[in-house]
């Protein structure tokens, strides 16, 4: 494989086809065979708060994508509208941009429902996969895609197969299923894995009780590029990708499973994360090369162990961030028995505790969690639910809020976003009935209605629209007596004032420094934790780089 470039083709002139918006459209109904898409206006959502008057959604024009105005300063120095990737996330510069102040509206811009399989309960994920303005080549000009897994039916246990769906992120018009049948507890992970200049889908067969999956790659178009090999405990976990040993080769991590871009399996840790795994990769131990982070272990990248903590019980999810005041990462683990955080080296920070006063258990506390700066004080926090609460927390696990929610049945996460560009992110959550958008003292903005078993899906932050302006997303499942909703919302500020996030959220363990905007894992990651001590959220881009928000105020 040729070495991996580290910097693309700066493209000055933009996009050379406009793709048009879609912008105060009610009712319309497009889509593929057996699919149907519409764009609302406000469709079920009840917002609080403060919120600007509704308006025709015409704020960008008839124009193409709307790419911020200006440039910032990075080490690749000022950067104008580009159709390819410019920003080798080595520097972050600060944000400029900004909303006006009650620019929440927000609005049902498309949703999508697979007549066929209309259930989905892994997270949404949202790539450049196909050629929209038909140039021939995919790039950022291009409209992001939506991909999503549906399924007849959404089981505790192993149960129907689903499908891979790729929809167009403007319209929600389905492109095309691969037919390949998938596992649909499986969150796949999206990336160029063979250095191609296109990235591929990876996920799993789905396989009876007892017997373990198989992993599959799908090009761009949806062909089958390989079936590989066998992940032995599966259900409900995420692919991640990463180059780990920074040698141009990108690595598929499954479980406590390692294979190479070809889907050969290169070793498997002794630790087994079980199930609902989300295995994450990060350097820990500050050598540029990264490790496999479990919820109670840590691997170098040649499988040899780096750490192992036998008081932090399995299953769990490993989220990875500063979160003190020594300037080395920390290992935030969520598990049944509550929160615990360890130092770089695996040694215990604190232990199973459990601060908003819900009991132990796996449907309590068994979450994933988020990690973000919420209240602009350039700390990072991190926030997950328990059985009846969404709750931010300080590094120390002390709280900065609390909202209730209800979640008996699974392991949903959330994400947050700074949609003003204010310094202080919305917090975002999905439980059985309802998605949250919570402003920054902890008020809900936005109730949604969805319906979900909450598996392991999370609404997801991005530019799917390529209009310059942060859209969201969430999926949903039939769920016990609740009103079926669309497979698929996708949710958009009324007049498009929201600020801009990447076009791109690849795989359950995002990150941002993991893959860039085109769909290329790095050979060598930034290190998140350096950079924006982020986990599960989304960055801001202006001038075709990372930016980081101002202090509030």
């Amino acid at each position: 494989m040729t070495l991996r470039r580290t910097l693309a083709s700066i493209v000055l002139s933009g996009c050379s086809t406009p793709v048009a918006d879609v912008g105060g459209i009610t009712g319309v109904t497009t889509g593929g065979s057996g699919a149907g898409s519409e764009m609302g206006s406000n469709d079920g959502l009840a917002t609080t708060g403060a919120g600007s008057e509704m308006g025709s959604s015409g704020a960008n024009g008839s124009g193409g994508p709307k790419f911020d105005i200006g440039s910032i300063n990075l080490d690749v120095g000022a950067i104008g509208p580009t159709c390819e990737v410019v920003d080798d996330m080595n520097a972050v510069g600060e944000c400029g941009e900004s909303a006006p102040p009650n620019s929440f509206t927000p609005d049902v811009q498309w949703s999508w429902t697979s007549n066929a399989e209309p259930h989905s309960g892994v997270t949404p994920l949202v790539a450049n996969l196909t050629d929209d303005n038909g140039n021939g080549t995919i790039d950022l000009c291009d409209t992001p895609d939506v991909v999503v897994v549906a399924a007849v039916e959404i089981a505790y246990e192993h149960g129907v197969p689903g499908h891979l769906y790729v929809l167009d992120g403007q319209t929600g018009a389905e492109h095309f299923r691969i037919e390949t049948e998938v596992d649909p507890c499986i969150t796949p992970a999206i990336g160029d894995i063979d250095d191609d200049g296109l990235p591929e889908i990876v996920t799993t067969t789905m396989s009876p009780v007892g017997e373990p999956n198989l992993l599959l790659a799908f090009e761009h178009d949806g062909t089958l590029k390989w079936t590989g090999g066998e992940w032995v405990e599966p259900y409900c976990g995420a692919i991640a990708l990463a180059d780990l040993d920074n040698d141009g080769e990108v690595e598929i991590i499954a479980g406590n499973i390692v294979a190479d871009h070809n889907g050969s399996r290169l070793w498997a840790a002794t630790q087994d994360p079980g199930f609902y795994s989300a295995t994450a990769a990060a350097d820990l131990d500050g050598d540029g090369v990264l490790e496999v982070v479990l919820a109670n272990a840590a691997y170098h990248a040649d499988g040899t162990p780096y750490y192992f903590n036998p008081d932090v019980l399995t299953p769990g999810y490993p989220q990875i961030a500063n979160l003190d005041d020594d300037p080395d990462a920390e290992v935030l683990v969520t598990n049944g028995s509550g929160v615990s955080m360890l130092e770089h080296n695996g040694t215990t920070k604190f232990l199973n505790l459990r601060p908003t006063g819900d009991p132990a258990g796996a449907l309590e506390w068994f979450r994933p969690a988020t990690v973000h700066d919420f209240d602009g004080d350039q700390l990072a926090e991190f926030a997950s639910s328990s059985a009846n609460h969404y709750t931010v927390y300080e590094g120390d696990a002390s709280i900065v809020w609390s909202a209730d929610v209800s979640d008996l049945t699974g392991a949903a996460s959330g994400t947050a976003f700074d949609f003003l560009g204010d310094g202080i992110a919305d917090a975002m959550y999905a439980d059985e009935t309802t998605m949250f958008v919570f402003d920054g003292a902890g008020s809900a903005l936005l109730q949604s209605p969805r319906a979900s078993q909450t598996l392991i899906e999370y609404p997801v932050v991005a530019d799917v629209d390529n209009d310059g302006s942060a859209e969201i997303v969430v999926v949903s499942n039939y769920f016990g007596d609740n009103p079926p909703s669309p497979t698929v919302q996708v949710i958009r500020d009324a007049d498009d004032r929201w600020i801009q996030a990447r076009r791109i959220w690849n795989q359950h363990t995002y990150h941002v420094t993991n893959v860039r905007e085109d769909g290329t894992i790095p050979q060598f990651e930034p290190n998140h934790v350096e950079l924006l001590n982020t986990f599960r959220t989304n960055a801001q881009i202006e001038g075709g780089g990372l930016c980081k928000p101002p202090p509030a105020g």
